[in-house]
């Protein structure tokens, strides 16, 4: 039984929505904007050898700040466990998405990939890799607008993507050939890989390579070998095979697959990666509608958010500047006991 004391008046714990390994996310409301955010919580013990993903984890996500990547709230740790405030995608799992219609046309297709692509060339160009690419870890927003979730897999090499990595991880039916073979391997080129199966998921509601059986499994991978659905374009193949190449050097790159014809058909433009969205950009409504709750200049209520501590004055912050965004009133709950709104989670 998970202890969510220290959660208490800050945020009105609902039902869950995910169950991991390690982790368990239920959805909550944040008690002073009446957001929804999901919370990940994770036992210390019970994450044992792979504690240090959790810190990895939350080292990228206070780094990253994408418009196609799950927002990191707060972070709250105990002697027992980790809790992760999270941005709340009502849409669900991208997985269940393609389940629930079978499988994608071309078009939504097209729109959910670029957005993939967009999420994973940012990812990159900040030095990470992901190694977990699948549809259980991308969600969809009330707005049916990708997120990349899950940083518990992810690498920042020291010398830069160009830097071959040595663990295999990651989902088997996802896994390049050479994380299959257990050679060194680039993080940027096994991303492609595994955006090549997520993208024939996406059109065709199955995977290129599937077998019960892990070694026939991993012999497919290999082989390279896959069927091609008659309903496929051409063009649309192409693209696939091309990141479906069982020789890492001769895959098509993250920066090829920006201006790919397939992914510009009906947008004219390659796909735009630079983040869309400052984490730590200075809105002046959201700071004077929180110095005005904390009885406090708007000046000195921007020096206390800019030590972004990712505590419940971050969480505060970024929500505001969502409902900003979304066009709904700048407004604090009145309920909320003030003495522990001025307090520090």
């Amino acid at each position: 039984m998970v202890r969510t004391n220290v959660l208490k008046g800050f945020y009105e714990i609902e039902k869950t929505i995910g169950c991991g390994g390690f982790a368990k996310v239920k959805v909550a409301t944040h008690v002073l904007t009446g957001e929804k955010v999901a919370i990940k919580i994770m036992e210390k013990k019970s994450l044992g050898e792979d504690l240090h993903r959790v810190t990895m984890e939350i080292q990228a996500l206070k780094r990253l700040s994408h418009h196609h990547i799950s927002k990191l709230y707060q972070v709250i740790e105990t002697e027992t466990h980790y809790f992760l405030v999270m941005e709340y995608c009502a849409g669900g799992e991208l997985f269940d998405h393609i389940v629930s219609k079978d499988r994608l046309g071309e078009g939504e297709s097209r729109s959910f990939f670029r957005q993939i692509v967009s999420a994973v060339a940012y990812l990159h160009l900040q030095g990470y890799a992901h190694r977990d690419l699948k549809p259980e870890n991308i969600l969809l927003d009330r707005d049916q607008v990708l997120k990349l979730i899950d940083f518990g897999l992810c690498a920042q090499p020291s010398g830069g993507m160009g830097e071959h990595l040595f663990t295999s991880c990651g989902s088997p039916t996802y896994a390049a050939p050479e994380l299959v073979l257990g050679q060194k391997y680039l993080g940027s080129e096994v991303d492609v890989w595994s955006m090549g199966v997520l993208l024939y998921a996406l059109l065709c509601g199955c995977l290129p390579f599937d077998d019960k059986n892990i070694t026939n499994l991993y012999k497919k991978i290999l082989n390279g070998k896959y069927d091609e659905p008659t309903w496929l374009s051409n063009d649309t193949r192409k693209l696939i095979r091309s990141m479906l190449q069982v020789d890492p050097k001769k895959r098509i790159s993250i920066n090829e697959l920006l201006c790919h014809p397939w992914l510009m058909l009906g947008y004219g433009d390659p796909v735009i990666y630079d983040s869309l969205y400052e984490f730590q950009e200075r809105e002046d409504d959201c700071v004077l509608v929180m110095s005005k709750a904390y009885d406090i200049t708007p000046d000195q209520m921007w020096r206390r958010l800019c030590r972004w501590r990712y505590d419940y004055d971050t969480a505060t912050y970024q929500l505001l500047r969502t409902r900003k965004k979304r066009g709904a009133s700048l407004k604090l709950s009145s309920t909320m006991n003030k003495s522990l709104f001025r307090s520090r989670i």
